[in-house]
Order: C-alpha cells, then structure tokens, then sequence
C-alpha cells in the first residue's frame, strides 16, 4: 500500500518539471478537477461538484522515456499515479482516491508506427486514438475489427489496459485476441517489450500480465494488434421482432455453436428495444445480426442465420432500419454533450452493468436482476426505464447488459449512493450467485473492486501475487481492481 509520500503539491510539481519539462506539467485547477474523475461520477461532475481529493499534477508525457522517469520518481517516493490516455472509462478507475496523485497521461504519445499489410498488424503508440488507427487502415482497405461505442475517443493504451471489447467482437473477439505485442513501463521504470509473433509455447502468455491491468500494474506505452481486410460491400444486415429475451439468447446460442460468426449477434429486451429502435419495435425484443468478411462466408452466415430464426416466431424488420442504427451506435464529443445537457435539465441519466456467464445460467440471472429490482429495490418508482440486451457471444456462453435509467429526486451528492450503487450490486451480487462474472469488458475499476476476491476465488492468490512481484510499494493506481481500505 502506498505511503503517504514526505513530499507537498510544490516539491511534487517541481520534481516533475524536472522529469519533463515546464510546459508538459499541468496544475490549472479546473483540469486537476475534472482529472479527478471519470464518467462513473459524469453526475456530480456535469453539476461542477469534485469531491475526491485533486491530483498535484497532470504530466502529459512524450515518450517512453518519460513514462519511465516518471513512474521511477513515484515509486522511489511512494506517489500515487493514475495512469490514462482516451479517458473513456466508466468504472471509476481514473478517479483519484489519494491526495497527491500524479495522473499521468499518455494522449500526446499518438504516432502510428507502422502498418504492416505483409504481416497484417499494425502497431501504435498508446495515445493513438482507435478511430485515427482505425480510419488510415481503411485507406488501405483494412481494420482492426475493433469497435466499441467509444471509439472516436478511445485511444490504444486505454484499450488494452481496460480489455475492451467492440460491437463485432462475436466475429474478431475481444482486444485481448487482437493484441500481438506492446511495451508496457513498470513502476520502478522497466520498460519490457512483448515481441510480436502470432504463437509461441514459451511458457504463461505475459501478455495477459498487462492486457487488463487497468493501470494498476503497469503502464501501456505502445500496442501492436492483428488487422483484416475490409470488405464492407458483402456486409448484410438482419433484424427481427421476436416474444422474449430467452428466446433471443436461444437463438443466438445455436448460431454460434454450430460455428457460424456474425460480427454482430445481438438481443434486446422489450424496454431496452424501445429506446433503440422505437421506429419499429412495437413493445417486442429486438434481435439483430450483421455478417462481414469474404461474400461466400457472408451467404453462408446469413443463411445460418436465417434457417434458425424460421424455426422460432418472429417479425422481419428491414434489414436498412438495422443499418441505419448502427451507422449512428458510437458516441463522441457531441453525444456526450448531449448527454450531460440532458442531465442538467431533465434531472435524469441512464447506466449500465455489463455481465457475462454460460448459456445454461443468463436467462436466470436475467430473469432474477428484473425480479430484484423491481421487488426489492426501494427507489423502484424512479425508474423511466429497466431492461438490458445480449451482445457479445461466444461458444461457451453470452453476456448480458443490464441498462437502468432514472429520474433524480435527490441532490446531485446522493445521486450515486441512491441509484447507482444499490443497482450495480444487485447485478453484480446475481452474477456471481449463478456462477457468472461481475463484468464482461468495463474494467473492475474502483467501483466493483469489493467484490474482487468474491469473482476470482481461489485464484485470487494469484492477482495478489502479480500486484507483489510489480507494485511492491502499491503506487499504482490505489483501488483499481485491488480494494483499498
């Protein structure tokens, strides 16, 4: 655990513009403020409140090197470092909880290395943002196949950091599939370079040491991921009108267990449907797919499709109703805008938990949130809505996004403790009673972090021990998925 350090704010600040230099040290207020935290407290944020302790400094790095530098200060004096790039993250891991935090951001190490048709991966600097990498591979007619809601403002580090996962991960997986090599900066200054080779039996993968760290490890200065040949052309879009949401999650199982992968095979209950399709849902669930890659593989997959939807009653939608969605799912700046207007004059906001589990045990803990919260959960009349949606799925099992939205009859302070946090834990309690995960792809964070040792178990011996061997004097990122006290 990391010790109060004998250093002040001054001698802090000082020492780091030493480190990098003057101009890459930022301390004006309102920055040191919203780097406080992140979108779990957007709240309290959007209406200027910033409780938690302030960092002592934003360093904007350049380079490897100063990453290095920095975090050998740090660890030498126990400072507390909160490590970030897009700052997209939803789970409170940036949130500084230590008074004289460095946040050290990596947003301006943003050069594309290299683009390696040849070898097909392409390797970036961690500020990279993913639409950049993303928008000079189609230029060359590839992708990454990475793309989740936030990638217009995601960057490299983060994503790997976080193990995102994007809207097509049925078909390209997760970040973690997509990741050959990185380099990754340890808390005493090591640098350590994973070579990029697309196997290798040479003893635990260690990438996994770092993909999904969350900070609290290490800190990701550059990523190489696999790339795939773009073939938009041959995409088809499908959309169906269906009774029930375990009717969706059956329809998805067979598809993908008989080794079909649609890049997007999704189930919306009737409620979360209504706010995303409500040109066409008509109070069903929504189930949509969408195929990619070669034509032949295409066909094949959309006829997959097909054949097991016709065993079930359904409604088709027009498969251009579906595409229009999806060519308007991601958010940016001007969504996020919205968003925080829409909280400040309607007094309302919308969250989400994102679980997963086997087959044989998602419809339960779906059916078991919805009966929780609607039975025991005492603030139940403020919910404008409650449902969630399938979208991610895989040979063994599917996750499931639970998604709540609510009126705010309380002051911005009480906001999290009255909602989202009683609602989050009946999630993640329903999770981990039927054997699933607490979270599919947001990160632990720090707000899930108490139910760490419940979610691994007897393997938790296991993450402790990596936080020993590469945090032994705990500067890195105090609480991300490491309870604090």
């Amino acid at each position: 655990m990391t010790a109060p350090t004998a250093f002040d704010n001054d001698e802090i600040v000082a020492r780091l513009r030493e480190i990098v230099g003057d101009e890459r040290v930022v301390t004006d207020e309102q920055v040191l403020r919203e780097a406080s935290v992140d979108r779990f407290k957007k709240y309290t944020a959007v209406h200027g409140i910033f409780d938690g302790p302030l960092p002592s400094a934003v360093v904007r790095a350049a380079d490897t090197r100063q990453v290095a530098e920095v975090l050998a200060f740090a660890d030498e004096h126990r400072i507390n470092v909160v490590p970030r790039t897009g700052r997209t993250g939803t789970e409170g891991g940036l949130e500084t909880s230590v008074e004289g935090t460095i946040v050290l951001d990596g947003s301006e190490m943003a050069s594309i290395v290299r683009i390696d048709e040849e070898n097909m991966q392409a390797t970036a600097q961690c500020g990279v943002p993913l639409q950049v990498l993303e928008d000079a591979l189609r230029e060359q007619g590839l992708t990454t196949g990475h793309s989740p809601q936030s990638k217009p403002l995601a960057q490299m580090g983060g994503l790997v950091a976080t193990r995102s996962i994007g809207q097509f991960s049925t078909l390209y997986g997760g970040i973690e599939d997509m990741v050959v090599g990185l380099e990754a900066v340890f808390p005493d200054g090591t640098i350590s370079r994973i070579k990029n080779v697309p196997r290798r039996a040479a003893g635990p993968d260690i990438r996994h040491v770092v993909i999904g760290n969350e900070g609290a490890l290490c800190f990701v200065t550059e990523v190489t991921v696999k790339v795939f040949k773009h073939q938009p052309e041959n995409n088809r879009f499908h959309g169906y009108l269906i009774d029930d949401v375990r009717t969706g999650v059956s329809i998805l199982r067979e598809v993908i267990t008989e080794g079909f992968r649609p890049s997007v095979a999704r189930v919306y209950s009737e409620e979360d449907a209504a706010q995303h399709f409500s040109h066409f849902a008509d109070g069903k669930c929504v189930l949509v797919f969408v195929s990619e890659g070669p034509k032949g593989i295409v066909e094949a997959t959309s006829a997959e499709i097909e054949r097991v939807v016709s065993q079930h009653p359904h409604t088709a939608v027009d498969p251009a109703l579906v595409q229009a969605w999806f060519d308007n799912l991601n958010w940016g700046p001007d969504k996020i805008k919205a968003e925080q207007d829409t909280m400040l004059a309607e007094q309302r906001l919308g969250y989400t938990t994102e679980v997963s589990a086997d087959w044989s045990s998602v419809g339960a803990i779906y059916d078991a949130v919805m009966h929780r919260i609607r039975t025991e959960y005492p603030h139940a009349a403020d919910l404008t809505m409650l449902g969630g949606h399938s979208s991610h799925s895989y040979q063994t099992g599917t996750n499931m996004y639970f998604v709540y939205d609510y009126a705010i009859n309380c002051e911005p302070r009480e906001e999290i403790e009255k909602y989202h946090k009683p609602l989050n834990a009946i999630i993640v309690e329903e999770a981990l009673r039927h054997g699933g995960s607490m979270v599919h792809h947001h990160g632990i964070g720090k707000y899930r972090a108490q139910w760490t040792e419940q979610e691994h178990g007897s393997a938790y011996q296991m993450l402790v021990r990596l936080k020993e061997a590469f945090d032994p004097r705990g500067i890195m990122n105090r609480g991300t998925i490491f309870p604090a006290d």
